[in-house]
């Protein structure tokens, strides 16, 4: 360019194009400078911490720039027609200085951007240029634990097996990401990272699976055992439950013996299991089964605890029928003097007397020698959920006083 300016600049010609030029160019290449460095750090940012959207930001700063130099361009070809014809420009003078202005502006607005975002989009750089050393740590950091996991006598422990074709995968995984996508590159050596710490991780707590697993036996076979005494008074229970009230106050319980004692048979066969693993060196197995024991057990007990609690609660009703419904009528009233209070009586008032008349008809259902008692508690029940919900809902209504 400085060549053929030489060829178009002769002497005794106008000395402005060759200083419109000049100024056009410096403007443009303090701008483009900016722009560059701000679009390659905003890239980085996309690449690397997308979740910020700092290019959402930078894309009307750009674009700007682009404007700019598309008016730098195209003035800049006109003036080199103009000196080449000995053709005038209008208003050159003006027309240069406002595109020199247009060059400035975008340059400043791409500081004002770049500024206010520097500490990220340095952070950005950084992190960026950083991938390369980031992948050699962590594939050496992954061979040299893969390696102790596979001289461990550990390596065939489930943990240990897992982690470490977890670990395969994700070398697996890096080695196809191109190295140019750092983005990628890097959340993929990130995964291989922490494969690489959960392996080493079950290394280190595969000394004390056999400690585990032997407490963990014990501890389950003295749980099966209390619970085979609590299962024993599930048939006695349940016998009561039919002599003494009516039939259908036990219906939904009717297999709840043969079920529990299902679960406890499993949790049995389970704990055998357990044995087994763990005098087969095998104490991560161990645990499972007694994880699976522990849950036959659980449900054992809610089973067993299903007969007997239900056998107590009918036998407090029966002796005293109108506590349960006294305690109802107690937050009926609480509901109905809130309605009061906060000038919902229209509203809600109906709907909150009709649940008198619902607690009478029920109250007066127990009637003959086995009244249904459990019926009896579960409409009670429903009746004081429906109270709760009324409740809730003028809780969060503005109030018509005050």
């Amino acid at each position: 360019m400085a060549g053929r300016r030489r060829g178009w600049f002769r002497s005794g010609e106008d000395p402005w194009f060759e200083q419109a030029r000049s100024a056009l160019t410096a403007a443009f290449l303090d701008m483009d400078r900016r722009q560059s460095a701000a679009d390659t750090a905003t890239i980085a940012s996309e690449e690397i911490f997308p979740e910020r959207e700092l290019g959402r930001r930078w894309a009307p700063v750009r674009q700007q720039c682009y404007a700019a130099g598309e008016a730098y361009l195209a003035l800049t070809d006109e003036i080199g027609r103009a000196e080449q014809s000995g053709a005038g420009i209008p208003d050159r003078q003006q027309r240069l200085d406002t595109v020199v202005r247009q060059l400035h502006a975008a340059a400043r607005e791409v500081d004002r951007f770049y500024h206010g975002e520097r500490a990220r989009l340095d952070e950005a750089v950084a992190v960026r240029g950083a991938v390369p050393e980031l992948v050699a740590h962590v594939t050496t950091e992954a061979a040299r634990v893969r390696g102790q996991a596979a001289e461990s006598e550990y390596a065939g422990y489930p943990s240990v097996r897992s982690a470490a074709a977890r670990i395969d995968e994700a070398m697996v995984t890096l080695e196809a990401v191109p190295a140019g996508e750092r983005g990628r590159v890097r959340a993929t050596a990130n995964q291989l990272d922490a494969a690489t710490a959960e392996l080493s991780e079950a290394l280190a707590q595969a000394p004390s699976r056999a400690g585990a697993a032997r407490n963990a036996i014990a501890s389950v076979t003295t749980r099966i055992a209390a619970v085979r005494t609590r299962a024993e008074r599930l048939g006695p229970a349940y016998s009561a439950l039919l002599r003494e009230f009516n039939a259908a106050s036990s219906a939904d319980l009717a297999d709840n013996e043969r079920a529990s004692e299902r679960h406890i048979t499993a949790a049995d066969s389970a704990l055998a299991g357990a044995r087994t693993a763990a005098a087969e060196h095998n104490p991560e197995l161990a645990l499972d089964l007694t994880t699976t024991a522990r849950g036959h057990l659980a449900d054992a007990e809610q089973l067993v605890d299903a007969v007997t609690k239900r056998l107590t609660e009918l036998r407090t009703v029966r002796d005293d029928p109108r506590q349960r419904a006294e305690a109802v009528r107690f937050r009926l009233r609480d509901a109905q003097m809130l309605a009061v209070s906060r000038g919902l009586v229209a509203e809600w008032g109906s709907v909150l007397d009709a649940q008198v008349e619902r607690i009478d008809r029920v109250t007066g259902s127990l009637t003959g020698r086995h009244p249904d008692y459990w019926a009896y508690v579960n409409e009670l029940d429903t009746i004081t959920e429906f109270i709760a919900g009324v409740v809730d809902r003028m809780r969060k209504q503005p109030g018509q006083n005050g």
